[in-house]
């Protein structure tokens, strides 16, 4: 026994497909009905809103470049920041192609607004992550408080060394010079640090000075310790001579990273000028996406319902 399919299910289904046709059908008919400047419009923003998060990742990732205490990590933030950079320039074209086919004629001056804030945020972002990535400071603060360190408690260990054994002499010529020598030693220590952390070239300049007297200090003071006879042949003597040494050669090194102050120019530079940029670029494109709502609301306003 066959069971007839009731008509009514034949007719729900025309009836919910000619619902669906005529959905769809409404909906080309009104996309179909936006104008070019409509359109346009709702192209642009979402354009802008993504140079818009690309800038901010851009600056974050540059932060990131600048605080990060690895060669490694520096130049892997520098290159995320150079790549959202790109992204950024990519919805500059994207707008720019838009704008040429249509669009007011305050949202290309305003797009022209953001262009030259653009270059000059580049500019100063390529400066800022070629400083960034190099370190410079934070390898001078690594050698100063490692290996040269090191260096100047060998060297004060041996003389403390020599101290020792001609505490109860008469002649009290060698505890002086040995004394001098370390205090002079240890003047040269503490002023690398502030070297180091500083920006000012006069600055850097004074300490300098300052370094290269007590430097003479040491050597006097060893070459006297030397000249005497009874120390000719010191083996103390001999490792405190060489431990200056090295310590002299690391300083050298260490004064030369340091005037680089790549660390600390692209800390000032992302503090000030970047951080200055950064906001005029944010603000012009606020203000395009604004004048991009403001001519879809005239047009809806103006146009027949």
């Amino acid at each position: 026994m066959t069971t007839k399919r009731r008509p009514t299910g034949y007719l729900w289904i025309a009836v919910g497909t000619g619902f669906l046709l005529a959905v769809a059908l409404l909906v080309l008919h009104y996309r179909d009905e936006r104008t070019p400047d409509e359109q346009l419009a709702l192209q642009a923003r979402p354009i802008v809103d993504r140079m818009s998060l690309a800038l901010v990742s851009a600056s974050e990732a540059e932060k990131s470049a600048v605080m990060a205490i690895h060669d490694e990590d520096s130049e892997t933030f520098a290159n995320q920041a150079r790549e959202a950079t790109v992204r950024v320039e990519q919805g500059h074209r994207e707008l720019a192609e838009l704008f040429e086919r249509g669009g007011a004629g305050d949202e290309k001056t305003l797009l022209e607004d953001f262009s030259k804030a653009f270059v000059e945020f580049q500019r100063i972002d390529n400066h800022l992550l070629s400083l960034a990535v190099r370190n410079t400071n934070l390898k001078a603060s690594r050698l100063a408080f490692g290996p040269a360190a090191t260096a100047l408690d060998e060297m004060d260990t041996a003389l403390a060394r020599i101290v020792m054994q001609n505490s109860l002499s008469p002649d009290r010529r060698v505890v002086r010079l040995a004394d001098d020598a370390r205090i002079a030693a240890l003047r040269i220590q503490t002023l690398l640090p502030p070297h180091i952390a500083e920006e000012s070239e006069q600055r850097m300049d004074r300490m300098e000075y300052l370094m290269a007297q007590e430097d003479r200090r040491v050597h006097e003071s060893l070459d006297e310790l030397a000249a005497m006879e009874k120390l000719t042949d010191d083996p103390s003597l001999a490792k405190a001579r060489s431990s200056y040494a090295r310590f002299s050669d690391m300083k050298t090194e260490i004064l030369q990273l340091s005037r680089e102050n790549t660390n600390v120019r692209s800390l000032t530079i992302s503090l000030n000028q970047k951080r200055k940029i950064m906001v005029q670029c944010l603000d012009a494109l606020d203000n395009l996406r604004n004048a991009i709502e403001q001519e879809e609301t005239r047009r809806a306003a103006v146009s027949p319902q």
